[in-house]
């Protein structure tokens, strides 16, 4: 493996019962569960920076950290079919990860998806075992409830001052027969609704505020920031502990109990690759020393992809004027107005086919003309409806570029190319279905020109264009160390790497299929129940009396 040219750590390797490697939104979850019992010394590794900048507590500037250094700012290869296009992957390279980036929607999709995981070979992975993790992390602005939390940790609440367009998007969906949804973390998914939001009396509520900042106060809780961790150490198929570069220096940490790696779906597969752990025959090409043969390492890797639908607006009423100084003083003084949005406010979901288990189309909905990630500041006023595949069938790859641990991997998630063209066909859909809401009467009164497309789009063939011209992935990778028990699981259900003690993934990359939902939500339960699996207790209850979606 090379580092390049880095010193060499004279000091004495220190020791842990537990190093967890990445500070997202599972390792803060997981550095707060393992360290709240003080004979645990843990040691959480974050490459990142401290989440001290103030556009990471500003809501609606969350995409002025994208390409910046709390931005690991990766790129997919050329995808075929989006006219080979590299499409631009932001993820969190901070305190809280991308929960300190992300656009702070709360969802956590339909039981249908996790039933799905039980159904693969993962007993207690099923929506009666997911819910009451759901429920023990979330504190609800709305309240307790056989769905809900309120005690948790993690703030979740209803936006503070919804834009008046994002109103019309709602009352548009309905006029073409969408029903209303008053809770997307319902008893169903299907509908038009208000998102929910991580934010906490208007200001962003990362995994970072919610977790780890108590949990830092702790003696035994060892956190380092600037610390990207190069390889996991193996010995004997067990491992026992993990060297990091810090300030241009390589260290050593070594452990008792367990390396857990939290570093998401790329993180934890990374560092897999690095150790030695994958493909043998992909290891022996880059020079890297074989330590397990685990073929199913860096495959499976599944996205959501996103299409923008992008209309001006005839009245002065987006977000345009989100950073003018009355908004901002609104925001400073009474943490009110635009600023305090997630950008993404509203949100249908749809089912393109009747015959489906449950909706595989989300139309997202922004009060701001909003393409490329909003990298590319509005000029005018208007507003963005954002079709997005949400049960994707198409699925790809991740690869080590070489065995340097600072060369960003190849990551190949082949959009679009499922062999029935399924996954294009949503989109189609719904891109349809968005010209159909801006032209509904709703809408009449704010509704002027195509920006993007540039006109009304007709036919298959042009809907289809546009979609491979201008879609991009949404940011929600999972799936490449996926737990089951088949020989391409990466771990087993209790998400230890398969071969190696001592070893755990704990993070989205566990994932064997990806849930119908922006994948935060999912991800913190993922880590508060292998908490209780790493302690040793029993998992929560099961929550058997729930109601569930209207599909089941």
């Amino acid at each position: 493996m090379s580092v390049r040219n880095f010193n060499l750590s004279s000091d004495r390797s220190t020791t842990y019962d537990f190093i967890i490697v990445g500070a997202g939104a599972a390792g803060c979850v997981l550095a707060d569960r393992l360290s709240a019992d003080p004979q645990h010394r843990v040691l959480l590794l974050e490459a990142g920076q401290p989440d001290n900048k103030k556009e990471i507590r500003i809501p609606a500037a969350f995409s002025k950290l994208f390409k910046t250094e709390y931005d690991w700012n990766y790129s997919a290869v050329p995808q075929p079919e989006l006219n080979g296009r590299e499409s631009y992957w932001a993820r969190g390279r901070t305190l809280g990860g991308s929960t300190s980036i992300n656009a702070m929607m709360y969802q956590r999709g339909v039981p249908e998806d996790y039933d799905r995981w039980e159904s693969l070979g993962n007993p207690g992975w099923g929506w009666k075992d997911m819910l009451p993790y759901f429920r023990r992390s979330e504190c609800n602005s709305r309240g307790s409830s056989e769905l809900h939390g309120d005690k948790g940790p993690l703030y979740v609440e209803d936006l503070r001052d919804p834009n008046p367009l994002s109103r019309a998007f709602i009352q548009a969906a309905q006029a073409i027969d969408i029903p209303y949804n008053p809770d997307l973390n319902g008893d169903r998914l299907d509908g038009v609704g208000w998102v929910q939001v991580t934010q906490h009396q208007g200001r962003r509520w990362s995994a970072a505020d919610a977790f780890l900042r108590p949990a830092m106060r702790r003696s035994n809780l060892e956190v380092l920031t600037g610390a990207q961790t190069t390889r996991t150490i193996v010995c004997d198929r067990q491992a026992i502990g993990v060297e990091y570069i810090r300030e241009g220096t390589i260290h050593r940490a070594n452990v008792t109990r367990e390396v857990i790696l939290a570093g998401g779906t790329v993180g934890s597969t990374q560092l897999l690759l690095l150790s030695g752990i994958g493909c043998a025959q992909q290891l022996r090409e880059l020079g890297i020393d074989v330590v397990i043969d685990l073929p199913g390492v860096g495959q499976n890797l599944q996205d959501h992809v996103a299409t923008p639908v992008v209309r001006g607006s005839k009245q002065p009423l987006s977000m345009l004027d989100a950073s003018s100084p009355l908004e901002l003083v609104k925001y400073l003084f009474l943490r009110r107005g635009m600023l305090t949005s997630s950008v993404l406010e509203a949100a249908a979901f749809l089912r393109t086919t009747p015959d489906l288990i449950a909706p595989d189309l989300e139309l997202q909905f922004a009060p701001v003309v909003f393409y490329e990630y909003g990298l590319i500041p509005p000029t005018e006023h208007g507003m963005t409806i954002g079709p997005t595949l949400i049960a994707p069938r198409s699925v790809g790859t991740f690869r080590l570029r070489s065995p340097d641990p600072l060369d960003s991997p190849i990551i190949d998630p082949q959009y679009l190319s499922d062999p029935e063209g399924r996954d294009l066909r949503v989109l189609v859909a719904g891109v349809r279905k968005a010209q159909e809401i801006f032209a509904a009467k709703p809408m009449q009164p704010y509704v002027s020109k195509p920006i993007l497309p540039d006109r009304e789009l007709q036919s298959d063939r042009e809907i289809a264009e546009h979609i491979r011209s201008a879609s991009g992935g949404w940011w929600h990778p999972v799936g490449t160390c996926r737990m089951g028990t088949d020989p391409l699981a990466v771990v087993d259900p209790a998400l230890r790497v398969r071969g190696v003690a001592g070893l755990r993934v704990a993070d989205a990359a566990v994932m064997p299929t990806i849930p119908r939902c922006h994948t935060m939500a999912p991800t913190i339960a993922i880590a508060e129940k292998a908490a209780d699996s790493i302690l040793g207790r029993s998992p929560l209850a099961e929550m058997s009396s729930i109601p569930l979606s209207e599909s089941t």
